[in-house]
Formats: C-alpha cells, structure tokens, sequence
C-alpha cells in the first residue's frame, strides 16, 4: 500500500465549515478566496498529491478526486481553483512516474508548497502569444485568460506559439514566476458564477523564458499526446468539484421539498435523482478511467473522458436545476442556496473540451480519423 502523510479528506472535513462560513462574503464582494487558500496552505494541501518519495503527502487521485468533492459541497470556487493546481500537479505526478519530466516541478512544490496555476483555456492546440528568440531563451508576450487561483499563485504553467527557423510553428510549454519581471495579473474576474476563483487574466509583457525551462516542444495545431496525458488526468479532478454541487443541491432540496404538499415536488425530486446518479456514474467512471495514474495516454483514453465530461456537466446542471424547481419559489432566494450553485455549476460546460467540440473529438474518432483537424 502506498504511503500517505497527508489526508486531503481529513483536511477538507475539518477546514470545510468554515469556508461555507465564507462564502457568502466572497460572492456579494466579487473577491478571490484568500483566506481559504491561506488556509489550505498552512494544511500542505497543495503538496497532499505528491508522492511521498519528493517529501509531498502521498494523497491518490481517487482520493483528491473525493476530496475536491467534498470541498465544493462547502466552497465550489476554493473547490474549483484548487482543482485547477491539482491537475497540473497530477500530470507531473504521471509524467515522472513514466520516465518523463515532472520531478523537478513536484521538488519545487513541495519545497515552498508552491500554488500552481493553469493558463490552460488558451493553451489549446494552437496556444495564443508570441515568443521571440533571445540569447539563452525567448521573450514571452501574451495574454492568457481564465488563470484561477492567480492572486495567490506562485508559478504559472503556461505555453506560447514560437515559429522555429527549422521546424516551423511549434508550441513550446514552460513555468513562468508570477513575480517575474513583465507579469501582471489583471483583476478583471467578475463573472456570473465561481465568483471566488480569481480566475484573472494573466498579462505576459517582454518576459524572459529560459531555453533550460522549456518542458515540452510540439508541432502547433496538431493534436499532441500530451493531452491524452493532461485531460485524462485533469478532468476526474475538475468534474468533482461540479459533482459535489449537485450533491450539495440535493442535500438542500430534500430538506427543502420534504414537507411541499404539491405532488409535482415528487416527481421533480425523482428526476433531480435520476440526474444526479447520472452525475456520480459518470463522475466515477472518470475516476475509475484515470485508475490513480495507471492508464494508457492514447487518444481513446482521452476520448473516453471526454465523453464523460460532458455527461458529468449536462447531469449537474439538471439535477441542480430539478433541485430548486422541486424546492419552489424559495429556491429563488440567495438565502437558500440553490442559485448560487445553479450559477456556480454552468460553468462546468467551459472547460474543455465544450459539448459540441467534444461531439466532433468522438464522432471524428468513430469515423477513423484524427479526433482533432490539424491546422496546417
């Protein structure tokens, strides 16, 4: 068995109430939840995923998957945000353990308990920013979107197209100090749901990016097995947080809907059932998938996944929606808490990849081609 030194569950369970205590104040005032994170940091949560041998907690995938649930049950944007860390620490996690790079970041991690943040919504195929050749590196402008958790991050992980004068348009990855010189973090997270994620945009202007930090090269619009790797590792983490909003929206609406004279609330409780079974199966077919970092990164495995995703969104939303329409009129009111995690789980439906975009991954898989149309 292996051996674990940090319970991300037990950490959860115990810092939980309070940040449902808080939760009311980070979505009226539009604020990043800092001192969640604050707290989870003095708890080593962000280092619970790393293997024992780096000096990390040693917490499974399947564990943090459970526990990211459970989290959002409390807080969906701390949920959400730090979900956003976990993954990246999960592909480190599974490169490492297969013979590729991954250990120098899960040291860094561990050493200062470094929070990690994503610029993935515009690190797709073709990656967005431009990247000019410098002695002993690369000047890096860009403007990445959607980067949650920034306002308490350390390092971003991110990647820019850069036109080499052999091979062409490629996407190169790499960390970046998000107290490097050239790095602004533009507080512009006002959004509808998540409120408390401080998912900002990151502006890369003129920053230097070392030739030695340069983690992956890849052909620019081409669908790279990197992301057999990254979805089927990223998306189990990210879709717990939408499971346990469905899970918390049912919570209160069999409480809520228990004494309701009108017979249409049980039938409406019956569907929200029925979503949100649809919810936790698929949810833990992901999990089961991913099989804590036991599984073949092939475009199957990939699409798998996917199709799962999109399942786990559209059944979230459901059964949050059947939630408060089984509640009522009250459902209505802040005070319930039904349309803030009605708010909260639309978001599911952005992450990648979108329902219609994973339409065309599998249907294009089903047809024998490429699940992506390349570019060039």
């Amino acid at each position: 068995m292996t051996k674990v030194l940090t319970d991300s569950l037990d950490i959860v369970r115990k810092l939980g109430p309070v940040f449902a205590q808080r939760v009311g104040q980070y979505e009226a005032e539009d604020t990043f939840v800092k001192e969640n994170y604050a707290d989870l940091k003095a708890e080593k949560f962000f280092s619970a995923m790393v293997p024992v041998e780096f000096g990390g907690g040693g917490t499974s995938h399947r564990q943090m998957c459970q526990s990211l649930k459970e989290l959002a049950t409390f807080c969906p944007s701390t949920a959400l945000c730090s979900s956003m860390h976990q993954h990246l620490i999960a592909a480190a996690v599974y490169n490492h353990t297969n013979g590729k790079p991954g250990a120098k970041l899960l040291d860094a991690v561990v050493a200062k308990e470094l929070v990690l943040v994503s610029t993935g919504a515009t690190d797709w195929l073709a990656s967005n920013g431009t990247m000019i050749k410098v002695d002993g590196g690369y000047n890096l402008d860009a403007r990445k979107i959607f980067a949650s958790g920034s306002p308490a991050g350390d390092l971003a992980i991110s990647s820019a197209p850069y036109n080499d004068p052999e091979e062409g348009w490629q996407v190169l990855h790499f960390p970046v100090p998000l107290n490097a010189k050239g790095v602004l973090i533009e507080n512009n997270w006002q959004a509808m749901g998540m409120r408390g994620t401080g998912s900002n945009t990151l502006i890369f202007d003129e920053v230097f990016i070392p030739e030695d930090s340069i983690a992956l090269r890849r052909p620019q619009g081409d669908f790279h097995a990197v992301w057999n790797v990254v979805l089927t590792v990223a998306m189990p983490l990210i879709m717990s947080v939408y499971a346990g909003i469905a899970e918390a929206a049912a919570t209160i609406a069999r409480e809520k809907a228990a004494s309701r004279p009108d017979p249409s609330a049980t039938y409406l409780l019956g569907e929200m059932e029925n979503a949100l079974a649809t919810t936790q199966m698929a949810h833990n077919e992901m999990v089961d998938i991913t099989n804590d970092f036991d599984f073949d990164a092939v475009d199957e495995t990939a699409n798998a996944i996917l199709i799962r995703k999109t399942i786990t969104a559209k059944a979230a939303k459901e059964t949050v929606e059947k939630a408060m329409e089984a509640v009522g009129g009250t459902g209505y009111f802040r005070s319930t808490g039904l349309e803030r995690l009605l708010r909260d789980v639309l978001a599911s439906q952005f992450h990648p990849l979108a329902e219609k975009k994973q339409l065309l991954f599998t249907g294009r898989m089903a047809q024998g081609l490429d699940p992506v149309e390349a570019l060039g």
